[in-house]
């Protein structure tokens, strides 16, 4: 029974549902982004794996504008002004360190919005080269951990996959590289 406000039963669970597509949206316009770049162009017919990407964006009712958007800037050419690469380093709990690659046409607010999750989960957003030492890049794409730090205490791990979650819901994140490891649980 709702009680006597119906409608703030209906919010609850709209914003509920809203919440869950919004995640939902945002991953899909990333893998749109990432589909058009790696394929270098923004035509379908051309690029089948962005083909693959719009079959599941279509089946999962994203609009048609944020579709575009994401093709716009997958290919450099957002609205907010020129797409660029840039990577984060930072620190999470324990000193583990953290590589946020974003691609970005506003880096004041991703910086800002970087450094919120940072903070959010007692993490510091490094200085540049404070953590790129740990790693080295991937020829074939990426990054690869050349220092790993093994991370025994559960509650830490929990700390750190949360922080990489976030990272990750982020719509500016690309990709999200950790010097943490994690016993495998048995």
């Amino acid at each position: 029974m709702s009680g006597h406000s119906k409608w703030s039963t209906i919010k609850h669970k709209k914003a509920a549902t809203d919440a869950v597509k919004g995640k939902i949206f945002g991953q899909l316009s990333r893998q749109i982004r990432v589909a058009t770049k790696e394929g270098g162009s923004g035509d379908p017919q051309l690029n089948a794996a962005l083909r693959t990407v719009l079959e599941k964006a279509r089946s999962e009712n994203l609009p048609k504008d944020k579709i575009t958007k994401a093709i716009n800037a997958g290919l450099g050419k957002g609205t907010g002004g020129e797409m660029r690469e840039i990577v984060y380093e930072g620190f999470g709990q324990g000193g583990i360190g953290f590589l946020a690659v974003v691609v970005t046409d506003n880096a004041n607010r991703t910086t800002s919005e970087v450094k919120n999750i940072f903070n959010k989960f007692q993490g510091s957003v490094g200085s540049p080269g404070s953590v790129a030492y740990m790693f080295v890049r991937n020829p074939e794409g990426g990054y690869i951990c050349t220092m790993p730090m093994t991370v025994a205490d559960s509650a830490q791990q929990k700390a750190l996959q949360n922080l990489m979650n976030e990272l990750r819901e982020n719509d500016d994140v690309e990709e999200v590289f950790c010097s943490g490891e994690w016993p495998e649980k048995e």
